[in-house]
């Protein structure tokens, strides 16, 4: 079949607009997957991506659809994550498509998401397709979201096929759009191999399993082939596609979408996005867009019991086979023991690598406040990258320390405008323009600080939107902030894992928390413990837990007073020894409580 017939698509949404469950039905539709195959969200293959509705790794597959010329296309789909953690990988699966379907939710209308995919898309001179999902829904408002997708897409709406993924309705019309509006693969200015990688796993028996859409030339087996980031060599072991298991193929042509497997050993030597060429007759210059991928967010693991160190490393290890956005390197905490400094994507990221470590390796872990990685700017002039407070240089060798910032799109209802430019200055954001998107709600464009958005912004989005407001950001470089190390004190010594960078006017606050926290789980002691938060040498906030009271003066029963004073002095000469030389034990589980409540 040739390049004519080939047509290369991705399905882009807003989460829970329908996405996976369209591609479920263009499979069953084109007869790539018989009835007893069928399952819902065939495409997730994780229990984690069912559960949730959300799609985590990429997954392509090949369809074959006769259309209504009596013509038959080869139909490749690249199911794509819709997360903003992931947008370097969605990234990279449009620059292997010529097309996009846009599914927008017929009575949800456009959400933060779809505007950026949208702007992906269009950045990748794709042709979209606009598709209105779940019109069998009795709150579908058609016209309004036809109306949004001309006023804030700026695509026609008498493009928008109205469709119901759930039932069936329509998805003839969008397999017919998709052979007639997208374009076929461009013709190879040379017959040079190149070929983009877009994702990778890594199986058991085989090793890493690369997904590749080849723009020019052709992948065979036995072929010594290279990569353009690294300039390593390898050999084809197999090349095939997917329908949607693996299907071993003789060859992959020029527009083909599929994977091959080589002698390679992890997928921390594949780049997504890097480039596949020829060892002898090698391609001249890489297929455009290449970066490497590096974490925001940081946060430490550690395994509850310690004994279970070495399990958990074994676990990280495994994780990181399949995911090669996901990094660790091993730390110590004082007080938390042996464990790991993790850099994820984003929160979602952090939080999908957390619970798969709890569920696919059965680890009882507890992992420390995330943190992102900050620019300190010395008095010599010279940059360091931190990303654990307990490494911050002295403050009088720092000129200045600048935080990452996102530009981030709120959208909400109308009514909740007031509250969510609040909430957005409350979170250190200044908002940059607002606008209308029809007579119900409106986007706000705002820059915030990373570190302020880290914890719990999206579920107050949605608390004071009432679940009705949605974001999305994309990073927007660097600024100089007056930021602090707030160090917590107990009995005059430091905890690390209690140890947080800050923004000096929220320290205050900050600190006061964390000691009225301590001081709820921290148990009492013979004599007073102080619990201080502090800046440098300057203590913020104090609490303190009260001496448990010995009562020493039981055993006198009669007698003069000055027998009683002398042992009540005696006890208080011991507890200033006793606080002098005592050390405060902080109990596991007081560290878990602070950690899931800071």
């Amino acid at each position: 079949m040739g390049a004519q017939f080939t047509r290369n698509f991705c399905i882009i949404a807003h989460i829970d607009h329908g996405k996976t469950t369209l591609s479920d039905r263009l499979l069953e539709t084109t007869g790539t997957i018989e009835d007893r195959e069928r399952q819902d969200q065939l495409l997730d293959s994780m229990d984690l991506e069912r559960e949730r509705g959300i799609t985590i790794k990429a997954h392509p597959v090949t369809m074959k659809y006769v259309a209504k010329n009596n013509q038959v296309y080869r139909l490749n789909l690249l199911d794509t994550p819709g997360h903003v953690d992931f947008s370097y990988e969605v990234s990279r699966s449009l620059a292997a498509c010529e097309g996009a379907i846009l599914v927008v939710d017929a009575a949800q209308g456009v959400e933060a998401q779809t505007v950026a995919n949208v702007h992906l898309a269009l950045k990748q001179n794709l042709t979209v397709v606009p598709v209105i999902n779940k019109i069998d829904l009795p709150n579908a408002d058609i016209a309004s979201v036809k109306k949004q997708l001309e006023e804030i897409l700026a695509i026609p709406a008498g493009e928008a096929i109205l469709a119901s993924a759930k039932t069936g309705i329509g998805i003839e019309e969008i397999l017919e759009a998709i052979v007639q509006r997208i374009p076929p693969p461009a013709e190879p200015e040379d017959d040079r191999l190149r070929a983009l990688i877009f994702d990778s796993v890594f199986d058991i028996y085989r090793g890493v399993v690369a997904y590749a859409r080849v723009f020019s030339g052709n992948i065979v087996s036995n072929q010594a082939v290279k990569l353009m980031s690294t300039s390593k060599n390898y050999e084809v072991k197999e090349v095939g596609i997917f329908t949607p298991k693996p299907l071993a193929q003789p060859k992959l042509e020029a527009g083909y979408v599929g994977y091959f497997i080589a002698n390679i050993k992890s997928t921390a030597e594949i780049k997504i996005g890097d480039t596949l060429t020829d060892q002898r007759n090698s391609a001249s210059t890489p297929l455009p867009g290449f970066q490497e991928i590096h974490p925001m967010v940081f946060s430490g693991i550690y395994p509850i019991n310690t004994a279970d160190f070495e399990h958990l490393k074994t676990a990280m290890g495994k994780l990181q086979i399949n995911d090669s956005a996901f990094v660790y390197q091993a730390e110590s905490s004082v007080a938390l023991g042996y464990g790991f400094r993790c850099g994820f994507l984003g929160l979602l990221h952090m939080e999908i690598v957390q619970e798969r470590l709890r569920r696919e390796f059965d680890m009882d872990i507890i992992a420390t406040y995330p943190s992102v990685v900050y620019h300190v700017i010395k008095t010599n002039a010279e940059t360091v990258e931190i990303d654990n407070p307990s490494f911050l240089p002295d403050p009088s060798v720092i000129d200045e320390i600048q935080e990452p910032i996102v530009r981030c799109f709120v959208m909400c209802p109308n009514e909740n405008i007031g509250d969510m430019m609040q909430l957005i200055t409350e979170r250190r954001g200044e908002i940059l323009h607002t606008e209308s998107l029809d007579t119900k709600r409106v986007m706000l464009t705002a820059i915030l600080p990373l570190n302020e958005i880290l914890v719990d912004f999206n579920d107050k989005i949605k608390s004071v939107t009432h679940g009705y407001g949605s974001m999305d950001y994309e990073h927007f470089g660097y600024r100089t902030s007056n930021l602090v190390k707030l160090d917590m004190l107990v009995n005059g010594e430091s905890v690390d894992a209690f140890s947080s960078i800050v923004h000096r006017d929220k320290a205050d606050l900050r600190g006061r928390l964390l000691a009225a926290k301590l001081k709820e789980v921290i148990p009492q002691q013979l004599y007073q413990v102080a619990i201080q938060a502090a800046i440098g040498g300057k203590v913020i906030a104090r609490e303190n837990v009260s001496a448990l009271r010995k009562n020493v003066t039981a055993k006198c029963y009669g007698g003069d007073i000055t027998r009683k004073r002398k042992l009540l002095e005696k006890q208080k000469e011991g507890k200033k020894r006793m606080k002098a030389i005592g050390r405060v034990n902080i109990p596991q589980e007081a560290f878990i409580e602070v950690l899931k409540t800071s």
